[in-house]
């Protein structure tokens, strides 16, 4: 996503006041997120938030970071003990007239199993790409930040299906 597009996100959650959850700003440093997880060091940050559900706790980090240094920014979002990213979004495309994320589920766990990952989120969730409407104000910010928390459960979902059930047999 352009610098402007995430720009324009990060205002909207600032301003915004969401009923179901509770977000804290991450401190940015000379545009720079320090001290956060080594794949972050170094990388232009724009703005990052914690972001935690008040009926369950369960939380993410969201970045909006230049993540490869090509000045094309994502919406990083990683598990509330900073182990791993749950979603990598950058694409945006224009959906009935409306600017949406699109994500695709690509696992890409090295035991063999990923083609069962993605059977599997597939059937419950109806495809592997998965649009998520942005924010237009920061009234939307709650169901922007619902999507958002139903993508990262889904695929930490997907993710485990394998340890769930031996599709061996």
């Amino acid at each position: 996503m352009e610098k402007d597009q995430a720009l324009f996100l990060s205002h909207c959650i600032e301003n915004a006041s969401p009923i179901s959850y509770d977000f804290n700003k991450l401190e940015i440093v000379s545009g720079t997120l320090p001290k956060f997880h080594q794949w972050t060091n170094g990388k232009h940050t724009l703005a990052g938030y914690e972001v935690t559900r008040l009926d369950s706790d369960i939380g993410y980090y969201f970045l909006f970071i230049d993540w490869h240094r090509n000045e094309n920014y994502y919406l990083v979002i990683y598990a509330h003990d900073k182990s791993t990213t749950c979603a990598e979004i950058r694409q945006i495309q224009e959906i009935d007239g409306t600017p949406h994320f699109v994500w695709m589920y690509k696992p890409f766990k090295r035991d063999g199993k990923n083609d069962q990952r993605k059977a599997f989120f597939k059937q419950m969730f109806g495809s592997t790409t998965v649009q998520i409407k942005l924010p237009s104000s920061p009234h939307e910010v709650d169901d922007f930040f619902n999507q958002l928390f139903k993508l990262c459960q889904n695929r930490i979902k997907a993710d485990k299906i394998v340890d769930v059930f031996d599709f061996e047999k």
